[in-house]
């Protein structure tokens, strides 16, 4: 099912067009470092320009002067560090904050092993494993960890759902699942795709030029995203330990619990584990990408499902046996989680509203109000905003007070002057 895209607001409007049209070249993205290493050059490139690590932890394209003309502008059509789009279904009720919604809802995966092993108790994992299991879909695009370098990801397609598990389990560090998209579409059988809101609104943009994308995606699945962080985030943990990257077999950064510990193994035998509130209290220490506080859709409005975490105040007191707040963005995520429920592959529970979501994610409804200021800061600095359609920026803008309004376009444009120097 193609899900139209929401009309623009009058003032996404005024964001989309009262710009220099748009970052002249990936180079260009890249050096704004506004690029978030989603994969989509890769597959646009059939490889031949492919996610590289940088010194200080990212995923860049390499070499980024790499594309032909065709190709660079089929890339700045989607590229997240240039557009941000909804992907509305105009039938379901519209919040300021989070967008078109139809089911709000606690839920958990039915599986006690998939609930304690998984992230945010292993929904999306549970969604990914129905639909292998039912026959929907032929395989998933999401990502796992390398097993010969175990702090670094990669794109994976599972076929089972022992497979979904293997790959199970949230990702702190650059992730480009996207990067697999071409070799997906290539198979000519149905799939799904689990990732990022950036991720699935690159998906979404690219879909008007890639007719199969419409055709063999029969679910878009999305984690409400608090930012990538640069693998410079895990280095520091592990220098702290005093291991070295080499000497790494494992790395869990939540799960087997709700959060779950941090736990890293290593090739002599030794087990460090962090808790999730020692490791991410400090936000300062988070290593996020510049695109990331930046980015207009962190709560997934480019998906059929999106998934959040539901600590009262957004952060959890300790460990629970695992709930997760899942969001019906399309008549494609309603159909799934009651199908996935009928099939006991997820528990939905109680009813969640939106003002309960913002008090679970409030650095979420904090940015969102923060990004007009932020894409003005921006401008100032030369630099075009990241061009929104559908997701109400400027109308949350005014929510913020002008003496913050004006830090944080200061705090942009000193952010975009520092990374074009």
């Amino acid at each position: 099912m193609t899900v139209p895209s929401e009309a623009a607001t009058p003032t996404d409007d005024s964001t989309w067009a009262g710009r220099r049209d748009r970052l002249s070249s990936v180079a260009e993205v890249v050096a704004r470092d506004l690029c978030v290493g989603c994969g989509l050059c890769e597959a646009i490139t059939g490889g031949r320009v492919s996610m590289a690590a940088t010194p200080t932890g990212s995923l860049r394209p390499a070499p980024v002067d790499g594309f032909t003309a065709e190709e660079e502008r089929a890339i700045l059509d989607a590229c997240p560090g240039v557009t941000a789009e909804s992907r509305a279904d105009m039938s379901l009720p519209l919040d300021p904050v989070w967008g078109r919604c139809g089911t709000m809802r606690y839920a958990w995966a039915s599986d006690a092993g998939v609930r304690f092993t998984a992230a945010t108790a292993g929904v999306l994992t549970a969604l990914g494993q129905h639909l292998l299991a039912s026959g929907e879909a032929a395989s998933v695009l999401h990502v796992g960890p390398d097993p010969s370098q175990p702090l670094r990801s990669r794109w994976v397609i599972s076929t089972t759902p022992e497979e979904v598990l293997a790959n199970a389990g949230s990702r702190y560090g650059p992730t480009a699942p996207m990067a697999g998209l071409g070799v997906a579409l290539d198979r000519g059988e149905p799939f799904a795709v689990i990732a990022k809101p950036c991720d699935l609104g690159a998906l979404h943009r690219r879909a008007a030029a890639d007719s199969r994308i419409d055709k063999l995606v029969v679910a878009r699945l999305a984690m409400v995203c608090g930012g990538q962080s640069r693998l410079s985030k895990t280095q520091r943990l592990l220098d702290q330990l005093g291991v070295a990257e080499s000497a790494v077999t494992l790395i869990r950064y939540r799960g087997h619990g709700n959060p779950g510990p941090t736990r890293v193994e290593t090739r002599d035998g030794q087990t460090f584990e962090v808790g999730y509130l020692e490791l991410w209290e400090d936000e300062g220490t988070w290593d996020l990408e510049t695109r990331c506080k930046l980015c207009p859709d962190a709560l997934g409005e480019a998906a059929d499902v999106a998934v959040a975490d539901v600590w009262p105040g957004g952060a959890p007191t300790g460990e629970d046996e695992g709930f997760s707040g899942v969001i019906a963005r399309s008549a494609v995520g309603e159909s799934l989680l009651s199908r996935a429920a009928a099939d006991g592959r997820i528990v939905l529970g109680d009813a969640i509203g939106p003002r309960e979501l913002d008090n679970m994610q409030p650095h979420q409804v904090r940015k969102k109000e923060a990004l007009a200021a932020r894409y003005q800061g921006m401008a100032d600095a030369g630099v075009p905003p990241i061009a929104t359609r559908g997701l109400r920026i400027d109308e949350l803008g005014r929510r913020l007070a002008p003496e913050r309004a004006a830090s944080q376009r200061q705090g942009a444009a000193d952010r975009m002057l520092a990374a074009g120097s």
